[in-house]
């Protein structure tokens, strides 16, 4: 659509409002104060619309990345409780088995952790970085990279008031062009600009396939008393099969407020695995059920999470580009904690384009100091121990359990004795309906509306909107491959692996005699969606491409 554009310069643009793209702005502004270099212009650009919007995590803080960014955050960062108590739940179908104290793996253990909300977290540091002196604009979706060349030279916005069909509305306003002389990206897990980088500039070259898990999560208005503010449960087993990567987690809030999840990984074999119904059959468990009898359904969500590890992590550096946080794999499975690692690699993201303008050099050699600082850091010893915790688990979860014991008195080699397990595609390792006949499809949670809710019900309840005169931002490139190959091949996945019934396979068998193949169509229920990237992930594929929608759409996850 050729339309007239603003532009807008700044030094550094920083895309995405969450822990590491706040924490990039709040450095950067701090050492354009200590070294009165005041006119460092720092924009940061959210696709929600409000900061926080879009933040979703367990949440149990460690509090090292803040520490070093905000020291006297205490008191001044909404956290809901220090940790006081901790538990690990082994789940059968029917009881629990809790692990003793003294055998509690050590990175399980949360003693001067804090239970939190990321929404309320990451909206407290938004006003951290304006009253810092950063610009700071929610409701701007970047959309687009802007190149010369191999050289990424700033975003471009998406465009609002475009109809259905691509047609301009009355309200039609293009988005601008917003150069600069580094972009950080911070858009989170499968970044659609990271998406865009990775493969152009072969930064993912020698590296491992990032690897996903998807976490679907319920804010739970409890009966006063249930439970101590703090209170940290993680469980395994019930109701995953062995083969299936996941567990779950049970959070207590302030207010009587239980934060209640489930994550699965995305490298199942079984296609019909669907990460909302494990949640809400993780729910019926009777130790859960207890908890939550009486309670209110306050708040729902999902987010992918990436899980690969450091052999995964794409080289975060380019001429003009420096990636952080989850787009980067800044996250560690073993201990189940992204936040400090998000701030961490956002500060050192800042620390590295700060340097660059200042010496007046933003190419990608002069950024490589990124990687140099990583390595150099505590967050890449964290993340070099737990280097093979997910691929420990493809031999099941007891044997993915003793490698993550292992590889604590190993410094991270796999199963005591290897230095790298080899990573794989997680949407590669799902099988075609003739090699593995499904059976998660058969174990479906029964439905009650008071403990447990079917996906339309928990996408009502996670805030989510969208215009509906709009492009989808859903795209799927060959709607035929749907239809002919992925319905008997695989039984359309998507209508399972989507936790807010976005796709509904519409097709039905031809007559007796015709072709064979199928009639009728996918049905995109663009306007449920709750931003998971989870199709994007998990097509087997790889044909659906999430982007974001106009600015300010999508989920309100107030308190998640």
């Amino acid at each position: 659509m050729a339309a007239e554009r603003d532009q807008l310069e700044v030094d550094v643009l920083i895309v995405g409002g969450g822990p590491a793209g706040l924490a990039a702005a709040i450095r950067l502004r701090q050492l354009a104060k200590e070294q009165a270099k005041d006119d460092l212009s720092v924009m940061l650009i959210e696709k929600a619309g409000d900061i926080g919007n879009h933040g979703i995590s367990g949440a149990v803080l460690d509090p090292k990345g803040l520490d070093e960014l905000l020291p006297d955050w205490r008191g001044k960062a909404p956290v809901e409780s220090p940790v006081t108590s901790d538990a690990m739940w082994y789940m059968t179908a029917g009881g629990k088995l809790a692990v003793p104290g003294f055998a509690m793996p050590p990175m399980m253990k949360n003693k001067g952790k804090f239970v939190a909300s990321l929404q309320k977290l990451t909206k407290w540091m938004g006003s951290v970085a304006e009253e810092l002196g950063a610009d700071v604009f929610p409701s701007f979706p970047g959309q687009e990279l802007l190149w010369e060349e191999q050289r990424v030279t700033g975003v471009r916005v998406g465009d609002k008031g475009v109809d259905h069909d691509g047609r301009p509305k009355s309200n039609y306003e293009p988005g601008p062009d917003l150069l600069a002389k580094v972009v950080i990206l911070a858009e989170g897990p499968r970044g659609t600009l990271a998406k865009q980088a990775i493969p152009k500039l072969g930064l993912n070259a020698g590296k491992d396939p990032m690897v996903y898990a998807i976490g679907v999560k319920e804010l739970w208005r409890c009966k006063p008393g249930t439970f101590a503010p703090g209170m940290v449960i993680h469980t395994f087993g019930h109701p995953l099969p062995n083969d299936t990567f996941g567990g779950g987690f049970i959070y207590g809030m302030a207010d009587d407020v239980l934060d209640v999840g489930f994550v699965t990984g995305l490298d199942y074999k079984d296609p019909t695995v669907d990460g909302h119904d494990n949640f809400q059959r993780y729910k019926q468990h009777p130790a859960l059920a207890a908890m939550l009898e009486g309670g209110k359904l306050l708040r729902y969500g999902a987010k992918a999470i990436p899980e690969g590890g450091l052999y995964a992590m794409p080289r975060a550096y380019a001429d003009g580009l420096l990636i952080t946080g989850d787009s980067a794999g800044f996250l560690n499975g073993m201990r189940l904690k992204g936040i400090h690692l998000a701030i961490k690699s956002g500060m050192m993201a800042a620390e590295t384009a700060f340097a660059g303008i200042v010496a007046g050099d933003t190419h990608a050699a002069a950024l490589s100091g990124y990687e140099t600082l990583f390595k150099d850091s505590w967050a890449y010893q964290e993340l070099r121990v737990a280097r093979n915790f997910h691929q420990g688990f493809k031999k099941g979860l007891f044997a993915g359990m003793l490698n993550a014991g292992l590889a604590m008195n190993t410094g991270g080699r796999a199963f005591g004795v290897v230095d790298k397990l080899p990573g794989e595609e997680g949407y590669a390792q799902m099988e075609k309906i003739a090699e593995h006949p499904p059976k998660a499809i058969e174990h479906r949670a029964k439905i009650d509306n008071v403990l447990t809710f079917d996906k339309l019900t928990d996408v009502f309840n996670s805030g989510t909107m969208h215009e509906e005169n709009q492009v989808p931002h859903l795209h799927v490139a060959d709607t035929n491959i749907c239809a002919e190959r992925c319905t008997v091949e695989y039984g359309n996945p998507c209508q399972y692996f989507c936790p807010a019934k976005v796709y509904e396979p519409l097709f039905e068998k031809r007559a007796s005699g015709a072709d064979g193949g199928y009639d009728g169509r996918l049905q995109i229920n663009f306007t449920n969606c709750v931003h998971c990237k989870t199709c994007d992930i998990m097509d087997p594929y790889q044909i659906i491409t999430w982007v974001p929608p106009q600015g300010g759409e999508g989920p309100v996850y107030t308190g998640m």
